[in-house]
């Protein structure tokens, strides 16, 4: 008998979930440690000012002065963000994360040998421009190199760094001084840059395919998708290069559906011919609605529930009689922000990023009105959260469970998980930063009118100014919040052409609709 043998095509073998999601994971570790040290930087102020505020000998602040410097950081903020988009797009996700660590690099050093209040100053604003720089090349980098069915984990993890740097620097305040927390605080950049030089983190795909370079992309993608060989990503490789393809060339022709063989836009005036660049990319609704979509979201977070607090947290908690010390408060916050990060991590999957972000942000404001309704019913007219003297000698347990019920509602907030995927490629890393810049500069007025809304309302009149401001987020964002849970890049960016949409659908709103019909 004889057998015929027949040659077989080698089938290649899948990746397992696990190795895949460690391979993302890996890659994103760099840009999670940047975010650390952004969430240190954001709340240094809190560990330096209840030790500076009118100090009996050495340095020390001034109301004024503390009132400033814990809301400077987020001024400079914006001029880093805005940089940032065009200083991603020019160097590339990965050199671009290895390069924004050098600002707080300088920061810390300077933080820990500050001589006088200017030195103090500018070393605080060096961490904002730091800050608003890191923004573009995490979002952008994070929400490029993850697949749709784990983007929302992997974003969410990258949150749970922030919250992991802030409980770490509140930590840190409570058993070592801040010029101790500051030299510390350096050794996340370093590590952070350590892992860029390692090649632990590749470019990402589509970027690459942008700058023509179809070889690198294909080994970064194999790499991202758990060091697999081109075979197994050669489907999801194929979708990108189409993809990238509608992005190659003259947006002014890709406008115009013109021929790029037909293109004669590079003899324009080069002012001329940026501005209408400008106008097809910018000004577009693909990216004008998410652009509106982030910055109201950022507008409605950083007016209400911990946000405008956490420079003065410490001597908030005092104000309010909070029955522990403000610095163990301080402590708890960072690490029920923590858990709540965790939280996220776990529920996002199932509960989806639009019924998580409407509960996050009613639950602010209703624990905003309940702590306002408690400062008018047992704080005396007196009490001044930047005059220790004022403060009162009963404690109670009441302020701080609603403190601490305000912390996990403003830890589930997913305004930064939105803000890594609902811009289109073209305009993605310009609208991230200038969607950022726009965060830090409602952050720094809801933190530098914390005392003008304390002097003419006192702190009942502070906290129902934020329970408003978290009110009108959550209408708003019962409106026009999509759900982009474990949805493609492409397939959201679509969600903003057309017609404008409401993205409401449940029984409530179909209840209207009806009536309407």
């Amino acid at each position: 008998m004889v057998y015929k043998i027949t040659e077989m095509k080698e089938v290649p073998l899948p990746v397992s979930r696990i190795r895949s999601f460690s391979a993302q994971l890996l890659a994103s570790m760099a840009p999670n440690l940047l975010l650390m040290d952004l969430g240190m930087a954001i709340s240094f102020a809190t560990i330096v000012i209840p030790d500076l505020l009118n100090a009996p000998e050495g340095l020390s602040l001034t109301d004024t002065e503390a009132s400033w410097f814990g809301s400077l950081s987020f001024l400079t903020q914006p001029f880093g963000a805005l940089a940032s988009g065009p200083f991603v797009d020019y160097v590339g996700r990965k050199r671009a994360t290895f390069f924004v660590n050098l600002p707080h690099v300088i920061a810390w050093i300077l933080m820990y040998f500050a001589w006088d209040v200017p030195t103090l100053f500018i070393a605080n604003g060096l961490l904002g421009i730091g800050t608003g720089i890191m923004e573009a090349p995490i979002n952008s980098y994070v929400g490029e190199i993850s697949e749709p069915s784990i983007r929302g984990a992997l974003c969410t993890i990258t949150l749970l760094f922030v919250s992991i740097g802030i409980f770490a620097m509140y930590f840190l305040g409570s058993i070592v001084t801040w010029r101790v927390a500051a030299i510390i605080s350096i050794s996340i950049p370093f590590t952070s840059m350590l892992l860029v030089s390692l090649g632990v983190v590749p470019d990402t795909p589509v970027w690459l395919l942008s700058q023509g370079r179809e070889k690198d992309a294909l080994k970064s993608l194999c790499y991202l998708r758990g060091w697999t060989t081109a075979d197994n990503v050669k489907e999801e490789f194929d979708k990108l290069l189409v993809y990238s393809k509608s992005l190659d060339g003259c947006a002014i022709c890709w406008k115009e559906k013109r021929e790029e063989s037909e293109c004669d836009h590079y003899k324009m005036n080069v002012f001329k011919r940026f501005f209408k660049k400008f106008n097809i990319v910018m000004l577009c609704k693909e990216t004008l609605r998410p652009l509106t979509l982030t910055t109201l979201y950022f507008t409605f977070v950083a007016m209400s529930g911990l946000v405008p607090v956490k420079p003065n947290m410490v001597n908030i908690c005092a104000a309010f009689g909070m029955a522990d010390d403000g610095k163990n408060i301080v402590v708890m916050v960072g690490v029920i922000s923590l858990i709540a990060s965790i939280v996220v991590i776990g529920i996002i999957k199932f509960m989806g990023k639009r019924k998580l972000g409407i509960t996050s942000m009613l639950g602010t404001a209703i624990c905003c009105t309940a702590l306002s309704i408690y400062a008018g019913n047992h704080l005396d007219k007196n009490v001044f959260s930047y005059d220790p003297k004022t403060f009162p000698k009963e404690k109670s347990m009441v302020p701080l469970i609603l403190f601490y019920l305000l912390t996990i509602f403003t830890g589930l907030n997913i305004s930064w998980v939105i803000l890594g995927e609902v811009f289109p490629f073209r305009s993605r890393a310009s609208a991230q930063g200038t969607a950022a810049a726009w965060n830090y500069v409602v952050t720094f007025i809801g933190s530098k009118t914390l005392i003008d809304l304390e002097t003419h309302f006192r702190l009942t009149g502070a906290f129902a100014t934020y329970a408003a401001f978290a009110y009108l987020g959550t209408l708003y964002l019962y409106f026009f919040l999509p759900e982009t849970e474990g949805k493609p890049l492409q397939e959201i960016e679509s969600c903003y052409s057309g017609r404008l949409r409401i993205f409401a659908d449940d029984w409530f709103i179909n209840l209207f609709r009806r009536k309407k019909k």
